[in-house]
Parts: structure tokens; C-alpha cells; sequence
């Protein structure tokens, strides 16, 4: 038969239908009693209860109203699902949203508890915001792993292209320090090259899932840009900071970068006297900067009393010719490994040996000094950058120096 409703009293005198074997009720139910769906029943159709529903074994697929809860009680032998949440015998589940969907679709009642997945915690609504409860422990894996360095404080080193992911828990005061490559000089009595991007900050969101990390090259080859680096995550902007410029040639400016290259020294037509501009810093001047411009260079005549700009640095610009030892500009501390380092430092302007001056000196923080041609030893070759510290190669005259490679840093609490 379809189904049954056997109305069955109490001692007490109340009572109400029960639903048993295989029944199918496809349209609505409306109970003014108690209901006993029991057996292999299906109620598809919207159904209302007022007083107590009690069922095992059965599908309650369509809408269901329990009255207000007054005085209505549920008894249910399995579980109940609604969408992600359900409810089970020892155990209750939230499902999971995000803070977007939290957002945008879930009710801001007083009490609402939601799981979060961006936050990956359990928060609750108390009337004015979400307040973070349960939350997972932070865990991240990229790059290497130092844990002792700096006292209470995971630090990843990446020097090379890679990964960071954030496998568990959330973090909302993790530090970076993002370093691009640095420039490479001019020969010529070259400008050196600006030091490479410098992006530092004390508040990044560890958010889930992977940031993808690259760590800029130090320009190899003459009078070239750095290498840019970032970290980029679905989700997130880009942080991304810029090669360092080139430092000029003979007949050439500094180039722009996270910091400018120091110029060349003379007019394009190789004779008199002349300079050459330093290039600009990335966001130069301001809040977003990333380093500072390179000095000029200058040249006194045909072949003599000349200098190339020293190549700007991310705490300071290059200096310039003439009346200046055309010196890198000096990079930036950063404490972020729990030991004050230097990084960022602009390369230093090379002359030839009638620049009063002499050769401009490599900015502290990496940038390779400038050489001289010719002195007492012959053609001093040009000085390479330190290698991941951003710094700008050192100005030559028949050969360039080479920039230093950048470098990635995060660092979280580990409580």
C-alpha cells in the first residue's frame, strides 16, 4: 500500500500518525500532533509539524517547518544536512566558507558560527564583528628554514627561484624583505649601477596556499637592468621590486631602476667637457619608493678628468662629478633574520687617473667600487656586486662590473 497513518494515543491521551513501511508522501503534510516517520518513507513535499517529529530510517527531502520549537523537538536516527552544515550523532560540522562568501551571504544574527577557510578558524558573530575562536596552528614550507636565528620567529631564505606555501592556519604578522637584482655599470669611465628594488614590510597576510617566489639575477652583461623579484599569490597584489638601472657609458645616462644607475661622462660627441644624468629610483620620491637616483657623470675634456655617477642605492642616492668621489649610494638595514644585515647598496663611479677624486667607493650594502684607469698596477678590472644584496656593479673603463643578485625573505611568529 502507498503509505499508512495509524493514529495511536498515548496514556497521557495524546498522540498522532505514524508514518511506516514503504511510504511515499510526494505532496504536503501538515501534522497538528506528533509524527513517527519510520521504515523506508520518503516525504518529498513541504511538510509541517507542530508538535514532536520523530524519524529513523527515513528521506526528509522536501521543506520542512518545525513550528517555532514550541514546543517541537527532532529525533533523528542518522544525520541531518543543510548544504555544507550537518548534524550527527557525536559530531557537528559547519562546512566551510570563506571570508568573501562569510561576507556576502551569511546572516549576521548574534551567535552565527561559521568555519572560515581563508582564516582557516572557527569565528563567531558577537553583533559588531567576527571574532576569531578555534584556529589552526601556523605552518608554511619554502625556501630555507631557519628557526633559531631569531628568537621566536620561523625566517625562510629563498636565493633562488621557488615556493612558499602556507599549509595550515593563518598569520597576520608576517614580515618580508623583497630585493631585486642589481644594475650593471658602464665601462668608460662607466657610472656604477643602481642597487636593486628594496620592498620591506611588517604586516603581510599569510594567507593558504602557495606564493610564488623569484629572486632577480644581478645583471651580467654591460651596461644592463637588473632582474625584477616578487612574491605572487592568487588572491593577493604582486610585490614586486625592480632590477636596479644601468650605470652609464661613455656617451650614456644612468639608467632608470629600483634605484638609478650612475651616469656616463661625456656629450655624444666624445670632445669638451660634458656629463651625463644618473637615473631615477623606482617611486622616487616618495612612500612607495624602492631606492634612490644615480649621480651624474662628467668628463673635463677629450680623455681626462673624468668620472662616471655612482650608482644610487636603496638608502641613499649616488653622488656625483665633479667635486665628488663618486660614491654607490648606501643600502638599507634590515633586521628581519634577528641580525641587522646591510643590502641594497649602489655601485661606485670609475675614473680615469687625472679625476682628482679618485674612484668612487661601492655603496655599504653590496655595491661594488668603481676602478681606475690606468694607475700605478695598469687597468684595474671592474668590481663585481656582492651577490644577494641588490648592490650595483662598480664602474670601469674596458670592462663592466656585475650586479648582485637579489633576495626573499618572510618571517612569522611562531606563537
Amino acid at each position: 500500500m502507498p503509505f499508512q497513518v495509524d493514529t495511536l494515543k498515548n496514556e497521557d491521551g495524546t498522540g498522532g500518525p505514524i508514518l511506516t513501511g514503504l511510504s511515499t508522501v510526494s505532496g504536503n503534510l501538515e501534522v497538528t500532533g506528533t509524527l513517527d516517520v519510520s521504515g523506508n518513507t520518503t516525504i518529498s513535499g513541504s511538510m509541517g509539524v507542530t508538535g514532536i517529529l520523530t524519524a529513523s530510517g527515513a528521506d526528509i527531502s522536501g521543506v520542512t517547518t518545525i513550528a517555532t520549537y514550541n514546543p517541537g523537538t527532532i529525533s533523528v536516527g542518522s544525520s541531518v544536512t543543510v548544504g555544507k552544515t550537518f548534524i550527527q550523532n557525536r559530531s557537528v560540522g559547519l562546512g566551510q566558507t570563506d571570508t568573501t562568501g562569510r561576507d556576502a551571504g551569511i546572516g549576521t544574527a548574534v551567535g552565527t558560527l561559521i568555519y572560515n577557510e581563508t582564516t582557516v578558524s572557527v569565528q563567531v558573530y558577537d553583533g559588531t564583528q567576527w571574532v576569531t575562536g578555534l584556529q589552526s596552528p601556523f605552518s608554511a614550507t619554502g625556501g630555507t628554514l631557519d628557526t633559531t636565528s631569531r628568537s621566536g620567529y620561523n625566517i625562510h631564505t629563498f636565493t633562488s627561484p621557488g615556493s612558499f606555501t602556507v599549509t595550515s592556519g593563518a598569520n597576520s604578522s608576517g614580515e618580508y624583505l623583497v630585493i631585486a637584482g642589481g644594475g650593471s655599470s658602464g665601462n668608460g669611465s662607466g657610472g656604477g649601477g643602481g642597487a636593486g628594488g628594496y620592498l620591506t614590510s611588517t604586516s603581510f597576510p599569510l594567507t593558504p596556499g602557495t606564493h610564488e617566489i623569484q629572486v632577480g639575477a644581478g645583471a651580467a652583461t654591460f651596461s644592463t637592468t637588473g632582474t625584477p623579484s616578487f612574491i605572487t599569490k592568487t588572491g593577493i597584489s604582486s610585490i614586486t621590486s625592480v632590477g636596479g638601472g644601468n650605470g652609464g657609458a661613455t656617451t650614456q645616462s644612468g639608467g632608470n631602476g629600483g634605484s638609478g644607475g650612475g651616469g656616463g661622462t661625456r656629450n655624444p660627441a666624445g670632445s669638451g667637457s660634458g656629463s651625463q644624468p644618473g637615473g631615477a629610483g623606482q617611486n622616487y620620491p616618495g612612500p612607495t619608493q624602492q631606492g634612490f637616483p644615480g649621480g651624474n657623470g662628467y668628463a673635463g675634456g677629450p680623455l681626462s678628468n673624468a668620472s662616471g655617477g655612482g650608482g644610487g642605492g636603496a638608502g641613499g642616492a649616488g653622488l656625483s662629478a665633479p667635486g665628488n668621489r663618486c660614491d654607490g649610494g648606501p643600502g638599507l638595514p634590515s633586521s628581519i633574520t634577528g641580525t641587522s644585515v646591510t643590502r641594497g647598496g649602489g655601485g661606485g663611479g670609475g675614473t680615469d687617473e687625472l679625476y682628482p677624486n679618485g674612484a668612487g667607493v661601492g655603496g655599504p650594502g653590496g655595491g661594488a667600487p668603481g676602478a681606475v684607469y690606468p694607475d700605478a698596477a695598469g687597468n684595474q678590472p671592474a668590481r663585481n656586486a656582492t651577490a644577494n644584496t641588490g648592490g650595483g656593479g662598480g664602474g670601469g673603463y674596458s670592462s663592466w662590473g656585475q650586479g648582485g643578485s637579489g633576495i626573499v625573505i618572510i618571517a612569522y611568529p611562531t606563537s
